[in-house]
């Protein structure tokens, strides 16, 4: 069962929301106050979802959001009592997996969480996913870099320089993409001009 984490300072509203919960089958539930430091409050308290029930964000919750979703992200549900356009996407771009404006649905509160869950999972694996291109990508630009190099100054073939940095790589026990990094770098410091 997920462990939820509540931001709200209205009680009451507080109170309602997480009986809500209870009878959903989410427990248990850690209560923050909406001043409290929320990324201290995450990293103490491991959540794995946080939701936040207040008016409207403000400036220093929507920072807070940021800083949680980059530095410890989870998902986020926001529940506002208003909202417009512009403050609905700087939620979302502070990292809010879904944003519900109106009262509490508990009817379908569950589902809303299921919903949030499932979208920041989603967007979770597109963002390491994009990583993993853009670090192929970059080690895709310094072998070449490396071979570039290796074929000039020792007169290599292309395939002859590429089988050099792999052996190098192998014989240091990195990927090609670091032996060639740190290649280049040493070349560098040694005054070469490529």
């Amino acid at each position: 069962m997920y462990k939820l984490m509540l931001v709200d300072n209205d009680s009451e509203r507080t109170d309602s929301l997480e009986s809500a919960l209870a009878a959903i089958g989410y427990a248990p539930i850690i209560r923050v106050g909406q001043h409290d430091n929320l990324l201290n409050a995450v990293r103490t308290h491991q959540p794995d979802i946080i939701l936040i029930d207040m008016q409207s964000p403000d400036r220093d919750t929507l920072e807070s959001l940021r800083n949680v979703s980059r530095e410890t992200p989870k998902p986020i549900v926001f529940f506002a009592e208003q909202s417009d356009l512009e403050t609905t996407r700087a939620a979302i771009s502070a990292g809010v997996s879904a944003y519900i404006v109106d009262d509490l649905p508990n009817k379908r509160l569950k589902s809303v969480l299921e919903v949030a869950i499932a979208r920041f999972q989603d967007h979770q694996k597109l963002k390491e996913e994009l990583e993993d291109y853009k670090s192929r990508l970059q080690d895709r630009k310094d072998v070449d870099k490396a071979k570039g190099i290796l074929m000039q100054h020792r007169n290599l073939t292309e395939e002859e320089a590429y089988q050099l940095l792999r052996k190098m790589a192998m014989d240091r026990n990195m990927k090609i993409g670091e032996a060639s990094r740190n290649f280049v770098a040493a070349m560098a410091l040694l005054g070469g001009k490529f």
